[in-house]
């Protein structure tokens, strides 16, 4: 009987420990539910616009008995140069994710694994090219794309000034220098060179960083406006950006057909993000304590 007495006060302590731990679990889930939706919200109320039909009057939250879909298609058959403007976009996109990922890994494994003189030095160059504003190359690159090169309404001009970034280099380099040496010499020892060793080796082993720069390069790219509306003057060669900031001039007071182009232009790099958040995570996360 002194035995389950004395067990009493450990149980009541241990059950109002767990008490307190699932009310403290409640109230992170809750804070993180309310921050979710206020993130969201701007999206919801979006889609709860598209989906009221042509109203003149929406209200926050849409009649579910009627909901009406054909604000989508009426989006591409009001504007036809829509799903032109989503091409343009992810070509542009995905040829400068992919330049981004080469010229960054070639430069980030020249100054990670060799040594040659200068390396600090262009390491450095590399770093200040952070810290100078776009706005302050906008001018140059333009005359040079527009007047020099005469690329206006191409896909070059829209390319060729992104295909090499600082911060893809910086990423990467620090990357590396997180793979042990010995990996590097093992491999030479058994007579892989260089070329083979970055292919083969250290880019399978960086996957998480060439993720993670492939994930920022496309949405970067894919949401630029001040660029491609510099660079372009016919409509057919419009980017999402600017061609819906267009679209939404011609249809200000349609609310479901704005709101409708602004989802379709929207969902390819939310679905992007949703899928390579933690990849995202991980590869902006990895490197961060050696350098």
């Amino acid at each position: 009987m002194s035995a389950e007495v004395s067990r009493r006060p450990d149980e009541v302590h241990s059950s109002s420990y767990q008490v307190m731990e699932v009310a403290r679990k409640v109230g992170v889930y809750f804070l993180l539910l309310l921050a979710s939706l206020i993130v969201l919200f701007p999206i919801l109320f979006s889609l709860s616009l598209a989906l009221q039909g042509s109203t003149l009057a929406p209200s926050l939250i849409p009649d579910f008995s009627k909901l009406d879909f054909s604000s989508f298609g009426q989006a591409f058959a009001q504007e036809p140069n829509l799903g032109r403007w989503i091409i343009n976009s992810f070509v542009v996109s995905l040829t400068v994710t992919l330049g981004q990922l080469v010229t960054s890994a070639l430069a980030a494994y020249a100054l990670a694994t060799l040594e040659f003189p200068g390396k600090n030095i262009f390491f450095m160059v590399f770093l200040a090219t952070l810290m100078i504003p776009w706005e302050a190359t906008v001018i140059p690159n333009y005359l040079t794309i527009a007047r020099d090169l005469g690329w206006k309404d191409s896909y070059q001009g829209l390319i060729v000034p992104f295909l090499a970034t600082g911060f893809g280099i910086f990423l990467l380099r620090q990357y590396f220098m997180t793979i042990p040496k010995d990996l590097y010499e093992a491999a030479v020892i058994d007579g892989c060179g260089r070329t083979r060793y970055l292919w083969s080796i250290l880019l399978p082993l960086s996957r998480p960083a060439l993720g993670t720069l492939a994930v920022y390069a496309f949405l970067n790219t894919y949401n630029q406006y001040y660029w491609p509306l510099l660079i372009t003057d016919s409509s057919v060669w419009r980017t999402t950006q600017v061609g819906i900031t267009a679209f939404r001039q011609t249809e200000a007071a349609i609310f479901n057909l704005q709101m409708a182009g602004t989802l379709i232009v929207m969902l390819p790099t939310l679905l992007l993000l949703i899928i390579g958040q933690r990849q995202l995570v991980r590869g902006l996360t990895a490197g961060a304590l050696k350098g």
